[in-house]
């Protein structure tokens, strides 16, 4: 019965590839069963026919997905100029890439890529002026490239690395131990973690960790009951501690942290994305208890340092735009808090400690600004940038002399910083190498208003000397979410847009981070619609001032901004000519079933609440097309192993718009082997890169210069 599903499915695609060599005019899709599936939220029923796609494992979706497969490689193979595309990406992706340096004792470690590598290479060097030698490469641990290698937490006596891998872009990973002398692993195995550092203490660290899952659930299964253990090096896991578990609240994450001198475990506690707890356990002391530092999880609150027995922490509490306080954990009561760096205008988005001293991350317009201060608080200096852009960095230990940071735009490519905390002074330490004239281009920043008359901002980047008569090609871009900022940053991906003619805009709209917690709660569960209409109004914008128009105005996101891709072109589909749907949250009713989706609740609120329900329905993806309405030319992609956003979102909201679309433009959808929610190595990167500019330049009518 499964072999004559497979021959059907299969059948389909040939009798779709014939029926396409007949008449271009529009793509025969794999025929898609639907079922007798409906749901009852609260007196409204909802139909789900194809519920049964959920199931990545069943021999009639894996059916599907390889006739949906053919018929989108079919597509995309047709298309005469993009192996020319497949060959500038990889010609310009061709140069060394390298992190910042990190220290553990006399030896420094940075990441690098030589140009064309799978995987970034781990290389060790004793002192600036050492010769790097490699510490670990990923790409000799798997024939495809696709096993990923980072480290988590070096040891206090700079002895050892606790390092994470993972494979196939799944989120779940195994810790491992490298002995920094040798550059040899440990026997120590654990399994079965997803978002785990490994925070320090004596010869071993604790790690936060989930029960194993059941045998061919390990990519859809909710994910629950994560706990935080003591691994002890040399012992097998069986062994390692229970330290926190929370029997009563099975969906919250727990992570773990040490304060440099080993004396405290700090703990913290998450309903989901947002919102937070903080404990503090004194491990100087005896079977001494969890002491709660800031209660949740209405705030957000991130432990930075300890500072004469007091805890500075970055938080939002009574600072819509954040500030800098410091608790004592024996008077934790938030009267007793004494604030250190007080709110701002500008949005803190984020705060550390290196060298003895703090540095505050602003953002002005989506822009960095870093300010160093004292630690009591005492402002020092602002750091001077090169230039408008995103700037990160400014990380070590107290007796840090020398300090790193990256700065980068949307024509200015990552240059790392050597930075004397001591002076204030900066100078380039590693420079790019890309093959790239930053001085053809400019970037604009503008501000348009969206429908309820709130000013947005948006970045425009394009040749000097653009030409706005309608006709270039745009590719607009945003996020929306998770109180997340999207800051100008430099994509050899976008070298392609950009030579072509094109303009690439990035819309800073609700939903972030650019403008503290106000402007991410006008962006969350009831308010998610404002996050649509900035978007939209961006495009507009852009169609307004003659950049583009719509049948050259491409939309993208992923994740969170898939959905994002998904509720506008749902609601607007006469204003967009191309749709890159990647990843996306597309079925809002039941996200919060699989892996980490009900982390998300806090973010978008869920079906299974009354209140919450009329919302999520209206604006749901997958529940929002039309019959007789001719939707974007759209390819929507996904990947086998994305166990963050299930693929199941994609597969029925790709069905559904291959079912309701009206006329030729084309709906395929893309997916992926072996990678997850982000491509797993830089050659499948590539590949999707091209597929992208490549279906993009096809349907906006428009030839690249590479013939």
């Amino acid at each position: 019965m499964k072999k004559m599903t497979l021959l059907l499915v299969l059948l389909s695609v040939v009798l779709a590839f014939a029926a396409c060599q007949k008449s271009a005019a529009k793509l025969t899709y794999p025929v898609t069963k639907k079922v007798d599936q409906a749901d009852d939220y609260f007196g409204t029923k909802v139909a789900d026919p194809y519920r049964w796609l959920e199931d990545d494992n069943a021999e009639d979706v894996k059916a599907w997905v390889q006739a949906e497969n053919a018929v989108t490689f079919g597509y995309l193979d047709k298309i005469p100029f993009r192996p020319k595309i497949k060959a500038r990406l990889n010609e310009i992706y061709n140069y060394p890439r390298y992190s910042s340096p990190f220290r553990a004792g006399e030896n420094y470690f940075f990441y690098k890529n030589d140009g064309l590598q799978n995987q970034s290479v781990c290389y060790v060097q004793k002192g600036l002026d050492g010769t790097p030698e490699v510490f670990f490469d990923p790409n000799a641990l798997s024939p495809d490239g696709t096993i990923r290698i980072g480290v988590i937490g070096h040891s206090t006596d700079d002895k050892y690395l606790a390092i994470s891998r993972g494979e196939a872009g799944s989120d779940w990973s195994e810790i491992r131990v490298m002995e920094i002398a040798t550059k040899t692993e440990l026997p120590d195995r654990i399994m079965w973690n997803k978002f785990s550092g490994a925070a320090w203490k004596g010869d071993g660290f604790y790690y936060s960790g989930y029960n194993k899952p059941a045998p061919g659930e390990e990519l859809k299964a909710k994910n629950e009951f994560q706990k935080v253990f003591y691994h002890k090096l040399g012992d097998p896991q069986e062994k390692d501690v229970l330290v926190w578990e929370d029997k009563e609240h099975p969906l919250r994450y727990v992570g773990a942290e040490t304060t440099e001198d080993e004396k405290w475990l700090i703990l913290g506690v998450s309903e989901g994305t947002s919102g937070s707890e903080v404990y503090v356990k004194d491990l100087t002391k005896k079977d001494a208890p969890f002491v709660m530092l800031v209660k949740g999880f209405e705030f957000d609150a991130s432990p930075l340092d300890v500072v004469e027995g007091r805890f500075l922490v970055h938080t939002n509490v009574d600072a819509p735009n954040f500030r800098v306080v410091a608790i004592d954990p024996k008077n934790p009561a938030r009267e007793n808090w004494q604030t250190i760096v007080p709110e701002k205008p500008e949005v803190l988005s984020g705060a550390g400690t290196a060298g003895g001293y703090l540095f505050c991350h602003y953002l002005k317009d989506a822009n960095t600004k870093i300010y160093q201060h004292k630690l009591d608080g005492t402002p020092v200096r602002e750091i001077e940038l090169p230039a408008l852009g995103t700037a990160g960095g400014f990380a070590g230990k107290r007796d840090e002399k020398i300090l790193f940071y990256t700065f980068t735009s949307f024509t200015y490519p990552q240059t790392i910083y050597k930075f004397d905390p001591a002076t204030g002074a900066s100078e380039v330490f590693r420079a790019s190498e890309v093959k790239f004239d930053p001085s053809a281009y400019e970037t604009k920043q503008v501000f348009y208003t969206s429908k309820d008359g709130t000013r947005v901002p948006m970045f425009i980047v394009h040749k000097k000397g653009l030409k706005l008569d309608g006709q270039n090609p745009t590719f607009l871009y945003a996020y929306g979410g998770f109180n997340i900022s999207m800051q100008p940053a430099f994509s050899v991906a976008n070298v392609i847009l950009l030579e072509n003619g094109g303009v690439y805009a990035l819309a800073n709209i609700r939903g972030g981070n650019e403008y503290g917690e106000t402007w991410h709660k006008a962006g969350m569960f009831d308010k998610k619609q404002n996050v649509f209409d900035d978007f939209i109004a961006a495009a507009e914008y852009l169609i307004r001032e003659k950049y583009t128009s719509t049948p050259r105005l491409a939309i993208a996101g992923g994740s969170n901004g898939g959905l994002l891709i998904g509720a506008v072109m749902t609601q607007r589909p006469e204003l967009f000519g191309v749709a890159f749907p990647a990843v996306g949250v597309m079925d809002m009713l039941r996200y919060h079933k699989f892996t980490v989706g009900w982390g998300w609740a806090v973010e978008y609120g869920s079906s299974d609440n009354a209140k919450d329900f009329p919302y999520l329905y209206a604006y749901s993806p997958l529940h929002n097309f039309k019959d007789g309405v001719c939707y974007p030319a759209t390819m929507v992609t996904t990947a086998d192993h994305d166990d963050r956003v299930v693929p199941a979102h994609s597969f029925k909201f790709a069905a559904t718009l291959q079912e309701k679309q009206a006329c030729a433009k084309p709906v395929v959808i893309r997916i992926e082997t072996r990678s997850g929610h982000g491509s797993s190595n830089l050659s499948k990167a590539i590949e999707d890169l091209t597929d992208q500019w490549s279906f993009m330049f096809t349907n906006m009518g428009v030839t690249p210069i590479y013939k």
